[in-house]
């Protein structure tokens, strides 16, 4: 088991480090949509995303 931890360390360090990156871009898009951010920053002119329509305003 030691010997393939010393074998491959770089691999699962990489690995470790991509893996984290994608947790934490998942965790910012789910705290985005819950503070009501839109991923078009609301400019609605040009978003495909939206549909050409335009967001309510956010609610405080």
């Amino acid at each position: 088991m030691l010997a393939f931890l010393a074998a491959n360390i770089g691999t699962i360090l990489v690995e470790a480090a991509l893996l984290a990156v994608v947790l934490l871009i998942i965790a910012k898009l789910i705290r985005d949509k819950r503070q009501g951010k839109h991923t078009c920053s609301g400019s609605c002119g040009g978003c495909s995303g939206c549909g050409g329509g335009c967001h309510s305003p956010k609610r405080e």
